[in-house]
């Protein structure tokens, strides 16, 4: 049975209207008609809470309807997506401004003929921006090709 039948289903058997469901799931009553005309679908949390309500699992409510099913998963991809893609997006813009700084002190020790000591033998100075900008652009990548 789909999603939308089921939720109909329950709501009569336990004798809520659209408005009371909707009151308990502080939602409008416009999304409880939506989701039971097959015009819409609930979010994971708003899922969980309406299990809690009829007292189902979650997986009854999926049951035969696959729309849903890969709805539930595309979303809860979504959640993990954003925050790596920002962690790789820190590292490489991390990465990207030690470059510039190289190059400007690259620039300020030709004009000025002075040289930077404790900076022109570092392994860390000579590669880390470099590597961080690898890191980021790898897993940007790999997250791109994940969860498309």
């Amino acid at each position: 049975m789909d999603f939308h039948k089921i939720l109909k289903k329950k709501r009569i058997e336990d004798h809520l209207s659209q408005e009371e469901l909707a009151e308990q799931l502080n939602i409008s009553r416009q999304s409880i008609s939506k989701w039971e005309n097959e015009k819409g679908y609930p979010n994971i949390e708003t899922l969980l809470k309406i299990s809690e309500i009829f007292n189902v699992t979650v997986d009854e409510l999926l049951k035969g309807d696959d729309y849903l099913k890969n709805k539930i998963i595309q979303d809860s991809k979504k959640l993990k997506y954003p925050k790596w893609k920002s962690f790789f997006d820190i590292l490489t813009f991390i990465g990207l401004i030690f470059i510039i700084a190289k190059i400007i002190i690259f620039i300020i020790t030709k004009i000025t003929g002075n040289e930077i000591t404790f900076l022109s033998g570092s392994i860390v100075y000579s590669f880390l921006p470099l590597l961080l900008m690898i890191i980021g652009a790898i897993g940007t990548d790999i997250l791109r090709k994940k969860y498309k």
